[in-house]
């Protein structure tokens, strides 16, 4: 019986301790490994954002970083934007300065960066008899090698690699010069014409510009008495006198084609002022022979033009005699009257006629 009860006593313990462990919550781990007083985790600042305020009493207040200015790679809640690099002196700008990555700087062309020294260096160049290997990078020197194999290398250089040798065809031609790491095979073929037939037997040609540059050491006459002297080295250009004098031509040319124009817009401004004027003058002049309708009136019939004030002048004249006519006709009238009175009473008949109305 006991050890029932003890069993039992057991196995509840055992369930009690098995429930308390799974009311307990989970507890996130902190990134930043900080936290702040109230035990709250420390925010960490991403790529692009610099830390302004750290955490402590509150939390991490972060601000983004000036492209080109400043930058932050990593994810923090201590780390502020940092300035980015400036490329000077030998170095050259290979990748540019982003918010979230500095500046990438690399050493000029023809040079290298040596690690040891901290500083670039030009690139080594390859003697004659060795050729490239491995061309000059921004980490490592240029790398030459031995001409070997059938193969060399003629010239100085850091950009060419050992050349393989001339091969001389055997059926046509011999070697001449074998081939070596300082210089190529050199083959002859006798079938081929080796003399140059001599300027001198030609007999002499006419002067001519195409011989621009003349050898070393001599002259040559110039149109005005002017001469060249090339000196050793430095060719001369026999056609510069002549172009010398063909300036003023050109600029004789261009001064009288601008002349021409200047001329030629005066010309046709003045043309043009001299019509406009004329035009003025007619319309003035045709203003002038202009009659009015009050000072002009068309005859009906002959279609002759009639001043208005004679046509009054006439009416008033016409008016006149009409007036007169009918004064004339009035005693004239009575008096006839008379006359046929009397005729009637047995009168005698005047002597005249009567008067035409």
């Amino acid at each position: 019986m006991a050890a029932t009860l003890s069993l039992v006593l057991l196995c509840a313990l055992a369930v009690l301790a098995f429930a308390s462990k799974t009311e307990r919550p989970v507890q996130v781990p902190c990134e930043s490994g900080q936290y702040t007083t109230s035990g709250e985790c420390c925010k960490q600042c991403p790529p692009g954002e610099g830390v302004v305020k750290t955490c402590g009493d509150s939390q991490t207040v972060c601000a983004q970083c000036l492209d080109s200015e400043t930058f932050s790679e990593n994810y923090s809640h201590t780390e502020q934007c940092r300035p980015c690099t400036q490329c000077t002196g030998l170095m050259r700008l290979e990748t540019p300065c982003t918010d979230s990555n500095d500046a990438v700087c690399a050493c000029n062309y023809n040079f290298y960066f040596n690690v040891m020294s901290g500083q670039c260096q030009p690139c080594t160049v390859c003697p004659i008899g060795k050729g490239v290997y491995s061309h000059c990078e921004h980490n490592h020197d240029t790398v030459c090698e031995e001409c070997v194999d059938d193969t060399f290398s003629d010239r100085e250089s850091s950009l060419e690699p050992c050349l393989p040798c001339t091969i001389c065809d055997e059926e046509t031609e011999t070697e001449v010069s074998v081939c070596s790491p300082n210089s190529d095979s050199v083959c002859h073929n006798p079938n081929l014409p080796t003399d140059i037939t001599s300027t001198s037997d030609m007999g002499p040609s006419p002067p001519s510009f195409t011989n621009y540059f003349l050898p070393d050491g001599s002259e040559s006459p110039l149109p005005g008495g002017e001469t060249t002297t090339s000196s050793a080295g430095s060719p001369r250009f026999l056609g510069h006198g002549f172009n010398e004098n063909l300036i003023p031509i050109y600029c004789s040319i261009l001064a009288a084609v601008v002349v021409g124009l200047v001329a030629y817009i005066v010309f046709k401004r003045w043309n043009s002022c001299k019509q406009n004027k004329q035009a003025a003058n007619n319309r003035a002049a045709t203003n002038n022979q202009m009659v009015t309708p009050e000072g002009e009136k068309l005859h009906s019939d002959s279609g002759i033009s009639v001043d208005s004030q004679s046509l009054q002048e006439q009416q008033q004249q016409q008016q006149q005699q009409q007036a007169q006519t009918e004064i004339q006709a009035q005693p004239s009238h009575s008096h006839t009257q008379e006359q046929i009175v009397v005729r009637v009473d047995g009168g005698s008949q005047p002597d005249s006629p009567p008067p035409e109305v």
